[in-house]
């Protein structure tokens, strides 16, 4: 694809339900991506299996090439009616990506999302069509790097109703709200964790309805390449160094002797920095021409903890996880992987480092080549390309 399509999002359920009424499902593939935020009707497991439905079905359908008549009919036939009310249907908003960048937008009765260029909003045109007795609005544009697009469920609009607000946050003081944090140039994830918390504060915490935000930015692919660990053999260090050095992108080096095999192919030295938060964690170094030198499977370790939070069943970790400001290395590894790269190599080596067998150590180093691939696999969660060589 033309870009990497960078996106996040995250609910708040509504207050003393376990199950969310909103679902978003996101179906990746080499030339395309597909986005669907659904909000079923009600609340709990009722609005749970309708917008589970729907976006599974919408999302699976789109991507194998099936059309939105296809799509909506096929929603219309399959989902349950509602005793109470007589209706079978929950809402959506669609946002499809072919591989030039061509981007559509389809909206059924959820809140219009906004769409934006250069930080500022960016106005698209909506075409009211007709589907199976359906008032659907549908836009769409050839996107461009830095474009954002943020999707709300109706949830965000009626916050703090009968409390705080008599009538709501309502449609135009939220995009007004979006608008300046956008303004100010802030990430996906800031983004999403500003609205997300206003919009719990006017419910005082207890949500009246489930609300769910999806952002969305195009971004150029960005590599980024992490040498771990020496190789078996000694004789491949310069061909993993060579690896390293011409590749793309970031430059990571994790591991204490893996930088000092670095440093000397480079010729050059490994300083050790002392401006670090954590205790727990040995410092940050650095070598000229390496964007980011860390200690090894510690900080490898803590970093694939935050990255698990950050992927976490658990709505609270995952917004927790949304600000990563810490200046330890295990916080700078994970935001330069989850926020700055798109595409990921790992280049690992096998030799057994004699301390790593120490079990009164907290992580069991021999665990390296574990950590690695559990790294991989939440960075691929992420949706980010994941690449491992082992030498």
């Amino acid at each position: 694809m033309k870009f990497f399509v960078d996106e996040i999002h995250e609910s708040l359920n509504h207050f003393g339900e376990e199950l969310c009424g909103d679902k978003v499902e996101v179906v990746r593939q080499d030339d395309s991506f597909v986005m669907v935020l659904a909000d079923g009707l009600g609340s709990g497991v009722k609005a749970n299996i309708l917008s589970t439905l729907t976006s599974k079905i919408i999302a699976t359908m789109l991507s194998e090439g099936g059309t939105l008549d296809d799509a909506v009919s096929t929603i219309t036939a399959t989902l349950p009616v509602c005793s109470e009310r007589n209706l079978a249907y929950s809402t959506f908003t669609i946002i499809t990506v072919d591989k030039d960048g061509y981007t559509n937008i389809t909206e059924f009765d959820n809140p219009l999302c906004v769409v934006y260029r250069d930080n500022k909003p960016f106005y698209v045109n909506r075409e009211q069509i007709d589907v199976f007795g359906k008032n659907i609005y549908v836009s769409n544009f050839m996107a461009e790097t830095g474009d954002k697009i943020v999707t709300f469920s109706d949830g965000v609009v009626h916050a703090g109703v009968g409390s705080l607000l008599d009538l709501g946050w309502m449609y135009d003081n939220v995009v007004r709200y979006v608008d300046d944090i956008v303004k100010k140039g802030n990430n996906i994830r800031s983004i999403l964790r500003d609205i997300l918390n206003t919009v719990s504060s006017f419910y005082l915490d207890k949500p009246g309805d489930d609300s769910t935000v999806s952002v969305i930015e195009f971004k150029k692919s960005v590599k980024g390449t992490i040498m771990v660990g020496p190789p078996m053999k000694k004789e491949l260090d310069y061909e993993v160094v060579s690896k390293l050095i011409h590749s793309d992108g970031f430059k990571i080096v994790c591991g204490g002797t893996t930088s000092q095999i670095v440093a000397n192919a480079l010729n050059e030295e490994v300083e050790v920095t002392i401006d670090y938060d954590s205790p727990q964690l040995p410092p940050t170094a650095t070598i000229k021409g390496i964007d980011l030198v860390t200690e090894g499977v510690l900080t490898l370790g803590k970093a694939v903890q935050i990255l698990q939070e950050m992927n976490d069943e658990d709505p609270d970790k995952r917004l927790k996880s949304l600000a990563i400001h810490k200046k330890d290395g295990a916080s700078k590894l994970a935001k330069m992987l989850c926020e700055e790269c798109t595409d990921v190599s790992f280049l690992v080596g096998r030799a057994i480092n004699p301390a790593h067998q120490n079990p009164d150590l907290p992580i069991s180093l021999n665990l390296k080549l574990q950590l690695v691939k559990e790294c991989a696999v939440q960075l691929e969660k992420m949706g980010k390309r994941v690449n491992i060589t082992y030498y």
